[in-house]
């Protein structure tokens, strides 16, 4: 039986070529060994599994390369690797010291790489500098890491720094369909798109996850056997969840919750994911954006479906409402019931705020499943007495001179009427109610007419306005607003409470606005002076609520505040306790009163 070879090993690359991700390296190195600038001294830094040492390697066979007709021939002698995690002594370096005196038996250099060279201790990096600034013309060293700030800065000023990349999704899921192909193995686009996002940027992980893989699936790579093996949430699991936050279907996206918990999912690794899908989704609305979508063709045609049925500010609120439950999840006792109702919040985006006002839709039972009663009227009017008034037709055109109403509310549901044939019907009060004694003048039995109704006619809109200017007036005479009078003291006192509450709350600069300068009192209206336009802008920001404060504790609504700009303005700033004294003896002067009184010191 053949010994197996991870794909990791099987596929290294032996010519920059190969080299997945990191182009602009590639040819910096290229170009640097055609143009003969290479340097004694390299520094590779950068992720792991991105090809640092691959690139030492290639770079040590290539540089010995001219001259010689074998492209086989790797130079064996002449590459040295050490790996600094286990020989990170000064005794190391030395000994590394002294074989760099002796020149090469083949080839022109002598390359020695250094793996993690950040685990070197300090006394070795300073044993080792002299040697990396000044090495013999036959030396080149090349330095791997993968965490740079630990490299004392002596050395980094002697090295000339390569920084490695990330490989991008869309260069490791190419390279991988090489291999796959290479291999005889079938796959799926969106399962290759899987691996090289769980690799997250490592182009070794995501050979690794590969081998993995296919030892599950066999030579057949699906996208389900992938999800079910590397245990992740694919797109199709938020796509679903999302079509039920849109339809405001909380039961069950709670049950689908419940269902990923089941599968062993972690919830914090659920509602990231929710968010990141937001996300893509806001991308996916604009053409222009499309291109930082890293997906298969078949899930962008998904994501950008599913982006027309959504707006952008539901997508802008869902953001936040995940990344908010996101920061709170560590430290939240009942993990779960967050998660949960982070959920129905972003399910209740479009119930509340794109509800649709009822203004006269009435649903269908609305008329059958309440009653009304008539008190008989005189003098040619019509009280009714019944909180609301329903009628199976759209409408009644009454033929006396006026209709009261008697409860505080008369929705009209249709939105216009149309009469056709009209019928008289006399309408009486219902005999299960006690009769009522007559206080008025006994008058014929009103006679109503219905009718049948459209939505075409002007009838309806004439109705309407005159029901709002009835509500209006109603409302004018029953609500008396609070118009207590007080003192410019009094009105200072709250302002400069409010000022202070803006402060304790980190607002300083709008405090700032406040304190710049005493407001004045002329009448009811509030007069205050800011220096320039800017702050203006800024205060009037704050405005409403300053003046909604002030009417209430105030208790006078006819409060206004004129905002003025006088470029004159010198800012007031009381910085010793003189100054504060007197700044609030301003505000009350009965303070030097109470201050003789108990003989106080400032």
């Amino acid at each position: 039986m053949e010994q197996f070879v991870v794909s990791a090993r099987k596929y290294r690359p032996q010519t920059f070529k190969d080299v997945v991700g990191q182009q602009a390296i590639t040819n910096t190195l290229l170009n640097a060994i055609e143009n003969n600038h290479l340097a004694s001294a390299l520094l590779f830094t950068g992720p792991r599994g991105v090809g640092k040492t691959t690139c030492a390697r290639i770079l040590a066979r290539k540089i010995n390369q001219p001259g010689y007709d074998d492209p086989n021939e790797d130079f064996a002698f002449n590459v040295f690797e050490l790996d600094a995690a286990s020989n990170n002594s000064v005794d190391d370096i030395r000994n590394l010291i002294d074989q760099v005196r002796i020149p090469p038996q083949t080839g022109q250099y002598k390359v020695y790489i250094i793996d993690e060279v950040h685990m070197l201790s300090s006394a070795a990096f300073n044993a080792f500098l002299k040697t990396l600034e000044e090495p013999p013309k036959h030396a080149i060293f090349i330095l791997a890491t993968t965490e740079k700030h630990k490299i004392i800065p002596t050395i980094l000023s002697r090295c000339q720094i390569f920084d490695f990349k990330r490989i991008t999704v869309k260069d490791a899921r190419e390279h991988l369909a090489e291999v796959a192909t290479s291999q005889g193995v079938q796959f799926e686009e969106d399962a290759l798109h899987i691996i090289a996002q769980k690799a997250d940027g490592a182009m070794r992980d995501a050979l690794s996850i590969f081998d993995r893989v296919v030892s599950f699936c066999g030579n057949n790579l699906t996208r389900q056997a992938v999800t079910e093996n590397l245990n992740v949430l694919d797109y199709e699991t938020y796509i679903n969840m999302t079509d039920l936050i849109l339809e405001n279907k909380i039961p069950e996206v709670l049950m689908g919750y419940n269902d990923i918990l089941a599968k062993g999912f972690d919830g914090h690794h659920f509602i990231s994911g929710l968010a990141t899908h937001f996300r893509d989704l806001l991308v996916a609305k604009n053409p222009i954006t499309l291109s930082l979508l890293e997906m298969g063709e078949a899930a962008q045609k998904l994501y950008g479906q599913q982006a027309q049925k959504v707006s952008q500010d539901f997508l802008l609120k869902g953001i936040d409402l995940a990344n908010d439950c996101d920061l709170k999840y560590k430290a939240s006792q009942n993990q779960r019931l967050l998660v949960e109702l982070t959920l129905m919040q972003i399910s209740s985006i479009n119930f509340d705020g794109e509800k649709k006002k009822s203004d006269f839709i009435i649903p269908p039972n609305y008329y059958r499943n309440n009653s009304f009663s008539i008190v008989e009227a005189g003098s040619g009017k019509m009280e009714v007495s019944s909180s609301e008034l329903r009628v199976e037709s759209s409408e009644l055109r009454v033929e006396s001179s006026e209709l009261e109403v008697s409860s505080s509310e008369f929705r009209v549901e249709s939105s216009e009427l149309r009469v056709d044939e009209p019928e008289t019907v006399k309408v009486q009060e219902p005999e299960t109610q006690n009769p009522k004694p007559e206080t008025r003048n006994s008058q014929p039995e009103t006679t109503v007419t219905t009718s049948k109704v459209s939505a075409t006619s002007l009838a309806s809109i004439r109705v309407r306005k005159e029901m709002a200017e009835a509500q209006k007036s109603e409302a004018k005479e029953v609500i008396h607003l609070p118009s207590e009078p007080f003192t410019e003291t009094e009105m200072l006192e709250q302002w400069l409470k409010y000022a202070q509450r803006l402060e304790d709350k980190g607002y300083r600069i709008v405090a700032s606005l406040l304190t710049i300068n005493d407001p004045k009192l002329n009448g009811t209206t509030i007069i205050h002076e800011l220096p320039n336009e800017s702050s203006k802008i800024d205060f009037e920001k704050e405005k409403p609520e300053l003046l909604g404060y002030l009417r209430g504790k105030l208790h006078n609504h006819d409060i206004a505040i004129q905002v003025d700009v006088n470029e004159q303005l010198v800012l007031k700033k009381a910085y010793t306790n003189q100054d504060k004294y007197n700044r609030l003896l301003e505000i009350n002067p009965n303070l030097e009163l109470l201050r003789k009184m108990f003989e106080l010191d400032v």
